[in-house]
């Protein structure tokens, strides 16, 4: 009967860290702050958690639920960051909040609420995630500091290649780095539905003049 307790607890443990792992291999997959380890960490943790307060004589699981949530919200706000007028990471705050309870789930027996959860989490991210793209509107807006050379045309040379990508330029600040003889643009651009922001990066520091590209 020990035995059959033991291969148990293993299971629960095993399979929580497998959805928490195919979860947080999405995000690794997008570069995110919260990856692979952190989802399987989690919601192994959880589980974890969960078992042993089963296990205890009077422990009361709701209640052990409950503070495994109200904590995990700590370790989201770490992977929120802003950068400039936009907030990134709160998708990952709430992939690691939901990892959190499919780990608790785990815990307490429930894997087939488990793996459907796990299924349509996986599905939001991935498959929701190119959905909305059409959709996305002040996605599209991005703003980036670009440091060229401080010479008559190369500001030309910039805007040119990003009409070039359908990329429409709609504001821009400059700021003379007179020790450096270079100037840094910052811009806020708009980029086409099909346009991607990696690759407007990659194509503007291929200009000739542009030292360095960073995006806000």
């Amino acid at each position: 009967m020990m035995a059959q307790e033991h291969l148990i607890v293993f299971f629960r443990l095993l399979l929580a860290a497998l959805l928490g792992g195919i979860i947080g291999l999405e995000r690794e997959s997008l570069n995110r702050p919260a990856g692979l380890r952190t989802h399987t960490i989690v919601s192994l943790g959880a589980a974890l958690i969960m078992q042993v307060s089963l296990s205890l004589t009077g422990g009361d699981p709701g209640r052990i639920a409950a503070q495994v949530i109200s904590g995990i919200g700590f370790l989201g706000a770490g992977t929120i960051l802003r950068e400039g007028s936009s907030v990134r990471g709160l998708t990952t705050a709430a992939s690691l909040w939901v990892v959190a309870g499919i780990g608790l789930a785990v815990g307490s027996g429930l894997y087939l609420a488990a793996v459907v959860a796990s299924v349509l989490v996986v599905f939001t991210l991935a498959g929701l995630g190119r959905l909305e793209k059409p959709f996305s509107g002040s996605a599209r807006h991005h703003a980036f500091q670009v440091e060229i050379m401080d010479r008559p045309g190369q500001l030309g040379r910039l805007a040119t290649a990003l009409g070039q990508m359908n990329v429409h330029i709609r504001g821009i600040e400059l700021k003379q780095l007179p020790d450096k003889g270079t100037v840094m643009v910052e811009m806020m651009v708009q980029l086409p539905h099909s346009g991607d922001k990696d690759d407007v990066m990659t194509k503007l520091m291929a200009v000739e003049g542009v030292y360095s590209i960073q995006d806000l």
